[in-house]
């Protein structure tokens, strides 16, 4: 259970990552950005590992619950379809940042971190063995357009326009489409 006091550390935490020209994330920086002391964060976070795994599992927090919002049903009895369709409407409905961007690519480099995302989300995205191909391939490329939209908008990096993201989402939607022609 994440306290009030650790809440404030990790948001002060991805705060810090949303500066201009990009922050990093240290125990005394984290610490100034939240108005504590270096030994008051750390009574929370004792070491730069804890509070880096804790703000992982932060934003993972925050995808699932929004995925969860979406899916209206518990995650262990949800059909792939609907798995993805979730994570498809969190991807194109959330409002993403460089924080967000900052915090996926920093556990590309150490593997304690990506084993948190992978943990979290693995429900989310693993489809079953048995999916007949086209299928596979539909749910697949849905995911994948989520992956690039939700990146492109968090890094503003050829960020789409406005204008099109009802019809980004709705191509979308039919590709997770229970029963979709292939």
């Amino acid at each position: 259970m994440v306290t009030n006091a650790k809440r404030r550390i990790l948001d002060g935490a991805l705060d810090l990552l949303r500066a201009d020209g990009g922050g990093s994330i240290t125990l005394d920086a984290a610490a100034k950005q939240v108005g504590l002391t270096k030994p008051g964060l750390m009574y929370h976070f004792p070491t730069k590992e804890a509070l880096m795994k804790a703000v992982v599992g932060h934003v993972a927090d925050q995808w699932e619950a929004l995925m969860g919002e979406y899916l209206g049903e518990p995650l262990e009895t949800a059909p792939a379809h609907r798995r993805i369709s979730a994570y498809v409407e969190a991807a194109l409905a959330g409002r993403y940042d460089s924080a967000d961007f900052a915090i996926f690519t920093e556990a590309l480099y150490r593997d304690d971190l990506t084993e948190t995302w992978v943990r979290r989300f693995e429900p989310w995205l693993t489809l079953p063995d048995d999916l007949p191909a086209q299928e596979r391939a539909r749910l697949t490329a849905a995911r994948l357009l989520a992956d690039g939209y939700w990146m492109a908008v968090a890094t503003q990096v050829f960020p789409p326009p406005a204008r099109d993201h009802e019809r980004l989402l709705a191509v979308a939607r039919d590709l997770v489409r229970e029963g979709a022609a292939p």
